[in-house]
């Protein structure tokens, strides 16, 4: 991720350390001490501050970058909020990982899932090279829609892992981003204003107004993408389908763990039950329509959440599964499934027993918490 930085013609990166990010901004300050990295580097004193800084610098027109995780981003939570109703084409990485108490340093989705609303375009990588190649194209899908975008990445069992990253040469990441669109700016003469006060009579049209950029999204995303693919091979979308064209039950996922998954399924074949995987890229805007054609057929849905919503009827993603199932009128049997909280293991015994559990009679709607080994 600090290569894609690096490569992206970014102006400024504001940053605060936490793990398991740190290696990102530490790796992006060796860069720019060694003349590597052209921008800004500015090293501030909290992540409320980073994003603060990138704030005021995406007001002038710059293009921008920050990184965090966990506490981090919670202490930036009213910044967030501010970077999406300014309309600020900002770029953050977030090292998913889980929320005190108690401290846990290790990945889940608690906090990217705490600020699911905050108005911020939420996109996954499942490996190393996706959260590379996902970074260099959401800076021109920010700046595409006037959103920020956040590219999400499982702590630890992605930011400490050795992967093969296929990198593309400096000028073609240089060529592909190229400069950010010309925009109103704090710069300009007469000098702009931004963030005034809206009173009752106009604080709703704002939102409305991001709720309308956000659903117009897909279509630059997509573009962006397409793109992206003629230059790197690499093909990228809303939602990834494996075996899932005749599964009856589908797992549906965010992050690293479908790839597990994607072994349990296939290996699960020889036993006659027919299982497949379905792993978002995005997740705000939500792909509802990819995501119903790729489960359409599949009798039961078993939606993997890496995070919590208390006392709620589902958690966040099989709620926003099951809405997407109400919407299209379509009944099935789904599972809403709690797992690797705090960096708890999932392995492919575990996604064959969810798999085997879900080919059982059931009711149609069950939550629980999946444990692995003895717990389950």
């Amino acid at each position: 991720m600090a290569h894609a930085v690096r490569q992206s013609n970014v102006d400024l990166v504001a940053a605060y350390p936490i793990t398991p990010q740190t290696v990102i901004v530490e790796r992006i300050a060796e860069f720019a001490a060694n003349g590597e990295f052209k921008g800004e580097f500015v090293p501030v004193e909290s992540e409320h501050s980073a994003m603060s800084a990138c704030i005021g610098g995406a007001l002038t027109g710059a293009r921008v970058f920050t990184a965090t995780a966990s506490q981090g981003l919670a202490l930036m939570h009213e910044m967030l909020y501010a970077a999406s109703g300014l309309r600020l084409p900002i770029v953050m990485a977030v090292a998913n990982r889980a929320l005190n108490s108690p401290l846990n340093i290790h990945g889940d989705h608690s906090d990217i899932m705490g600020s699911r609303d905050s108005g911020w375009i939420l996109l996954f990588a499942e490996n190393v090279e996706e959260a590379y190649d996902r970074v260099i194209q959401a800076f021109r899908i920010a700046e595409a829609v006037n959103l920020p975008v956040a590219v999400n990445l499982d702590g630890f069992t992605l930011t400490h892992s050795a992967e093969v990253v296929r990198m593309l040469p400096d000028d073609a990441v240089e060529s592909f981003v190229g400069r950010p669109p010309r925009r109103p700016t704090l710069l300009d003469d007469p000098p702009k204003s931004f963030g005034l006060m809206s009173l009752p009579d106009t604080y709703q049209f704002f939102k409305e107004d991001q709720q309308r950029a956000m659903e117009g999204a897909p279509p630059a995303i997509r573009a962006v993408e397409e793109a992206y693919r003629k230059i790197s091979g690499r093909e990228y979308g809303p939602v990834k389908r494996f075996l899932s064209d005749d599964a009856d039950i589908v797992m549906v996922m965010l992050g690293s763990y479908a790839g597990t998954a994607r072994v349990a399924a296939a290996q699960l074949r020889s036993e006659g039950i027919r299982a497949g995987v379905v792993s978002l890229g995005w997740y705000r805007p939500f792909p509802a329509d990819e995501l119903l054609r790729a489960v359409e057929g599949a009798g039961s849905i078993v939606v993997m959440d890496r995070s919590v919503s208390y006392g709620a009827s589902a958690h966040p993603l099989a709620s926003d599964v099951m809405t997407a199932l109400y919407k299209a009128g379509l009944r099935k049997r789904v599972l809403s499934v709690v797992y690797g909280l705090g960096g708890r293991w999932f392995a492919e015994e575990d996604a064959k027993r969810l798999f085997r559990h879900a080919a059982e009679p059931g009711p149609d709607f069950e939550s629980f918490f999946y444990y692995g080994g003895d717990r389950s």
